[in-house]
């Protein structure tokens, strides 16, 4: 669901080679001039989206609760794309787009253009608290991995 998300989100931004892109994920920042910000943290942080973004940019956003002013978007000229990627499971109208984004990301994984980052520590079904814990210490680097 995650690869869904971000591909949807980076597509429906209108992605291409070159741009400067930000991915938001709950970090501080001082940084400005992206053209693409991809925020999944949402709230407050979408001030800070606003504050990244170059003239005329887009910002997508998976994070959809918010009451927020929109004039800093409006005087940069922003445009704002929520993503709700369970919208074509819920609605039953556009299933099939995520069926042709899992082949697209399937044939970029298989090309070896994109890799997973898992965490090192490896668990096995009997170890699925130790598995939770790893994950909420903040000490994983990459998914977490439950070998079934």
């Amino acid at each position: 669901m995650v690869g869904i998300t971000a591909y949807e989100g980076l597509e429906r931004a209108g992605i291409s080679a070159g741009q400067k892109v930000l991915v938001q994920g709950g970090a501080g920042h001082r940084w400005a001039g992206f053209d693409i910000i991809f925020d999944t943290v949402g709230g407050a942080n979408m001030t800070n989206s606003f504050g990244a973004a170059a003239l005329n940019a887009n910002i997508a956003s998976t994070v959809g609760p918010l009451e927020i002013d929109l004039s800093p978007a409006h005087f940069k000229g922003l445009s704002l794309h929520i993503i709700f990627m369970l919208l074509p499971m819920l609605s039953g109208q556009g299933r099939a787009k995520h069926g042709e984004i899992l082949a697209k990301l399937a044939e970029i994984v298989d090309a070896g253009a994109m890799k997973p980052l898992l965490d090192d520590t490896a668990f096995d079904l009997d170890c699925v608290g130790d598995a939770y814990d790893r994950l909420t210490s903040g000490k994983a680097i990459g998914k977490v991995v439950i070998d079934v």
